[in-house]
């Protein structure tokens, strides 16, 4: 008898209607001969309202108190979800992710889980039962209340599926699967079958919705078969998995983009060893996160200094890098919100040139200005104008024929 773990996310448990589906899918599983462990968000729009509380009272919540309400978006989904399967003659038992003991670091509202002791866990399940677990929480060791940010619920998932040795670990969305790109964009997109860890980790980090990097960095590390299906319909959905055993190679797997990019720009600091230390430094400190970086070497000793965060991170970011600006003496401090990042993303670039020069030629012929550029084994992304971003991304999703099933086809 395999274990299952499922993750169903808040549109999936929106209502008691939903949940009792949800019930319905695992009672179905369990017929199967499957044993099942299941992760649960907050029901859709929960998380938003309790934060909605959180701002009435405090304007810039955050910190210890702030994950103390949200984590009870979770309980009351597992409570409906334990109901509903005992309602149905299924034996389950609910867990909130301190009862689990998930624990994590104290980064609050963006914790990393460091372990899990999945005894109780597995208890139930020789028991017989299901178990339902509150997903995006957990505890520290001083016994207080964590989460793990947005889409937490899906690493909570993955990682518990990599310490019960799941044989697949099942994230139920409201989309069939992992897309070439968003079909809201480019109504030409394509489902993917298969994508692979690696391309999965970038489409991810790079904007795509669907999994949180957290839980693909996860499911790649501890080789947990993942896969991506819909809550509302039936399908194979599409699965995340290895490079190996691949008959067939995209050149490119998907366009990824991302809206809620800002970027930062001091200039005039001096060019001097130690300078990308003293600017990004004190930015890691406050816990925000870099993604790319530009720096231009003026001919006046001076060097200026680009880099991008989420835009959620724009005015926390702009209070330390001008307090870094006074202490280097830099000649200005720059920000904009206005911007987007679009990438594509595939394994096969390893092994073919003329990637780069295709998107570049592309967007070139849209008269869509880049404003950055950063590359990887597998990916280049290149930062935008906000208003050209749809465009952009039908754009690239045309010029690599990603609406086409992979058929050995080269750059030109």
């Amino acid at each position: 008898m395999s274990l299952l773990v499922l993750k169903f996310g808040g549109t999936s448990v929106g209502s008691p209607d939903r949940i009792a589906r949800v019930a319905d899918r695992v009672l179905r599983l369990r017929g199967e001969g499957h044993s099942v462990v299941v992760v649960v968000s907050a029901m859709s729009g929960e998380t938003d309202r309790l934060l909605t509380l959180a701002r009435e009272i405090q304007p810039r919540s955050e910190g210890r108190e702030l994950d103390v309400l949200l984590s009870t978006g979770e309980q009351v989904t597992i409570a409906l979800l334990s109901m509903a399967l005992e309602a149905r003659g299924c034996p389950a038992r609910s867990y909130t992710g301190g009862q689990v003991r998930i624990l994590t670091d104290s980064v609050h509202n963006k914790a990393r889980i460091r372990s899990i002791d999945a005894a109780r866990v597995r208890e139930d399940l020789e028991g017989g039962r299901v178990v339902v677990v509150a997903g995006f929480q957990g505890v520290d060791e001083a016994g207080s209340i964590t989460t793990l940010g947005r889409g937490g619920s899906d690493t909570t998932a993955v990682a518990l599926a990599a310490a019960l040795t799941a044989a697949e670990c099942r994230i139920y969305t409201d989309v069939d699967g992992v897309y070439t790109t968003d079909p809201r964009v480019a109504k030409n997109a394509r489902r993917l079958e298969r994508i692979t860890f690696e391309e999965m980790l970038e489409m991810a980090s790079l904007g795509s919705k669907v999994l949180q990097i957290r839980a693909v960095e996860f499911a790649g590390k501890y080789n947990v078969p993942l896969r991506v299906l819909s809550s509302f319909e039936e399908g194979p959905g599409t699965l995340i998995t290895t490079e190996e055993g691949r008959m067939e190679q995209a050149l490119v797997a998907g366009i990824a983009f991302n809206q809620n990019e800002a970027q930062l720009t001091i200039q005039g600091v001096p060019d001097q060893p130690g300078i990308a230390y003293g600017i990004l430094g004190p930015i890691a400190d406050a816990h925000i996160e870099v993604d790319m970086i530009v720096q231009n070497i003026g001919g006046d000793q001076t060097t200026d200094f680009t880099f991008t965060v989420n835009r959620n991170d724009f005015e926390k970011a702009m209070e330390v890098l001008q307090r870094v600006a006074d202490e280097l003496g830099a000649r200005s401090v720059s920000g904009d919100t206005r911007i987007a990042k679009i990438s594509v993303v595939g394994v096969g670039m390893r092994s073919h040139a003329g990637i780069a020069s295709r998107m570049f030629k592309a967007l070139a012929r849209e008269s869509i200005n880049i404003r950055m550029i950063s590359t990887s084994e597998i990916k280049i992304s290149v930062v935008v104008d906000e208003r050209y971003l749809e465009l952009g991304v039908r754009t690239l999703h045309d010029a690599f024929e990603l609406d086409q099933e992979p058929a050995g086809q080269s750059p030109s």
